[in-house]
């Protein structure tokens, strides 16, 4: 066996303990391009708020959201996609889905559950809930939106989707959506 030197070994911005994406965001990228699922790529600085994207994304059209991952009190998990301006309370969120007292859910559990960081939940990471643990609620109102626009499991691109794309990938990985008002 050849020992490498640290010239010779990949090197990528993850600390040495951390581990590799589950899928990568070139592989859910080829996963869109095998379904027909148009998308236009948008590279950037990494992006770790909605506040963060609103001021580096410029003129970027469509419908820009945000990402909740809950857990409920019986263990449940559940991603919330809403228009990022769209006010959400957990204390009444609870009611319309059917769960049950809603929480944050961890870092560690978000890597377990959905193979991302915080600061990169999408709902394209549903690629990685093979097991289907998460319920996923998505906003009426950005599905108005034509493109959508979310990160691809990484937070430093985003690409621009239609709606009918996402519906469409989402299903493809058994994640049929609840699709509510979350403005009332």
């Amino acid at each position: 066996m050849t020992e490498r030197s640290q010239d010779d070994r990949v090197q990528d911005d993850r600390p040495q303990n951390e581990q590799p994406l589950p899928t990568t965001a070139d592989a859910l990228l080829a996963r869109l391009q095998g379904m027909g699922v148009a998308y236009v790529e948008h590279r950037h600085a990494p992006l770790f708020t909605v506040e963060d994207s609103k001021q580096l994304r410029g003129e970027l059209p469509g419908g820009h959201c945000k990402n909740l991952f809950l857990k409920d009190r019986k263990g449940q998990y559940w991603l919330v996609v809403a228009l990022e301006d769209r006010p959400i309370d957990l204390k009444t969120l609870d009611k319309k889905i059917g769960a049950a007292r809603l929480s944050f859910g961890s870092a560690d559990r978000l890597w377990e559950v959905l193979g991302v960081r915080p600061g990169a939940v999408t709902p394209f990471s549903l690629i990685n809930d093979t097991a289907r643990q998460v319920k996923l609620v998505l906003d009426k109102g950005m599905l108005v939106h034509d493109p959508l626009n979310y990160h691809p499991l990484v937070n430093d691109r985003t690409i621009a989707v239609s709606p009918e794309g996402l519906l469409a990938f989402l299903r493809q990985t058994g994640h049929d959506p609840m699709i509510l008002d979350l403005q009332e």
